[in-house]
C-alpha cells in the first residue's frame, strides 16, 4: 500500500522520527562523500503552481543523489494548464513515474492528486500546509540541540502554511508550541481546535509576541504576506509591525535562542538584518536541511 505525505498530522510520531533519523543518517553520508542510490532508474514528477527556490533545487537535486532523476513540470508546460483535470493528471503521470511532488494553491488539489495516483505523493507547499518545511526546521532543532521535546517553540507572525504545520509538528512530537499573531491573523481554526481536542496538546495561541518569546529555545518567523497577498502586503505591514524578530524580542528568550526563517526573507520587515546574520540564527542550516530531510522522504516513500 502506498504512502503519501500530505500533512504532519496523517504521520505518526514513528514515521517522523524515522524521517529525521533518515535524514541525519543521509547527511552523515553526504558529508563524508559516501554515495547512496537507493532510487537508480526511479523518477519524481515535480508540479509547480508556486515559484520556488528550496522545494524545487531540494528536491531535484536530492533526487539526483539518490540515483533517480526529477522533472520539472508547470501548469503553462502541461495539459493543466489547458484543463485537464487533477485527477487524469494523476493516473496518467502514475503510468510514468514513481512519485510525485506537488506545489500549488488549495490543499484540495493535493489531496486530489493523492486519491488518483497510484504513486506516492508528496505535499511540497499549500496555502494550508507546509509539511517539509517543519520537518527540515525541527530536524534542525535536533541537530543543534540534541532534542526537541521539553523545548519551547515561539512561532511569531502570520499564521500562514507555517503556522499550522507547527501545530501539527508540535502534535505528534510533544514540544511546547506559542504562537504571537495579531488580532484577525491566526492559525486555521480547524487545526487550532483539533489541537484543543488532543489531551497531549501543549499549543497556545496569544497575540503578544513578547510572551510567546519568554524563555523561548527557539523563535521561528516567516514573511508577513505569502504568495498571493502580495496586494495586502503595505497593509499587512502596518498590522505585523509589532510582531517582528529582532534584538528587543530576543531578549526576552533563552540566552543560546536558535532563530529560524523558513525564507524567502523580507529583510527589515520579519526579521532584522542584526538577527538574521547574527550568532542566534540557523536559517541556511535549516535552508540546507531542506536537501537531507527531502531525500529521507523520497527514500522512505519510492525506495
Amino acid at each position: 500500500m502506498k504512502k503519501d505525505l500530505l500533512s504532519i498530522y496523517e504521520l505518526t510520531t514513528e514515521e517522523i522520527e524515522a524521517i529525521l533519523q533518515k535524514a541525519k543518517e543521509l547527511k552523515e553520508m553526504y558529508l563524508q562523500g559516501k554515495y547512496y542510490r537507493p532510487l537508480e532508474g526511479k523518477a519524481l514528477a515535480m508540479i509547480f503552481e508556486k515559484p520556488s527556490t528550496r522545494t524545487r533545487v531540494s528536491f531535484e537535486v536530492g533526487m539526483h543523489q539518490l540515483g533517480g532523476h526529477a522533472l520539472f513540470l508547470n501548469p503553462q508546460d502541461t495539459q493543466l494548464g489547458r484543463g485537464e483535470t487533477i485527477a487524469d493528471t494523476a493516473r496518467v503521470l502514475s503510468r510514468y513515474v514513481d512519485g510525485i511532488m506537488i506545489r500549488t494553491f488549495a490543499q484540495e488539489r493535493i489531496e486530489e492528486m493523492a486519491s488518483f495516483a497510484s504513486v506516492p505523493v508528496i505535499n511540497g507547499l499549500s496555502d494550508l500546509l507546509h509539511p517539509c518545511q517543519i520537518l527540515s526546521d525541527i530536524f534542525t532543532i535536533w541537530e543543534k540541540r540534541g532534542k526537541y521535546r521539553g523545548l519551547k517553540v515561539a512561532y511569531v507572525g502570520d499564521g500562514n502554511n507555517v503556522a499550522n504545520s507547527w501545530i501539527n509538528g508540535a502534535l505528534r512530537l510533544g514540544f511546547d508550541l506559542w504562537l504571537a499573531c495579531p488580532p484577525g491573523y491566526e492559525p486555521n481554526e480547524e487545526i487550532l481546535s483539533r489541537a484543543a481536542t488532543e489531551a497531549s496538546s501543549k499549543i497556545f495561541l496569544t497575540h503578544d509576541p513578547k510572551e510567546a518569546a519568554e524563555g523561548a529555545h527557539v523563535i521561528s518567523t516567516d514573511v508577513w504576506a505569502s504568495m498571493g497577498q502580495e496586494d495586502e502586503r503595505q497593509q499587512r505591514i502596518k498590522i505585523f509591525q509589532d510582531y517582528q524578530v529582532n534584538p528587543d524580542l530576543l531578549r526576552w528568550a533563552r540566552e543560546d535562542v536558535l532563530v529560524m526563517h523558513c525564507l524567502p526573507a523580507h529583510r527589515g520587515e520579519e526579521i532584522t538584518d542584526e538577527v538574521m546574520d547574527g550568532p542566534h540564527s540557523v536559517v541556511f542550516d535549516q535552508a540546507e536541511n531542506r536537501l537531507h530531510v527531502q531525500k529521507a522522504i523520497l527514500t522512505l516513500l519510492m525506495q
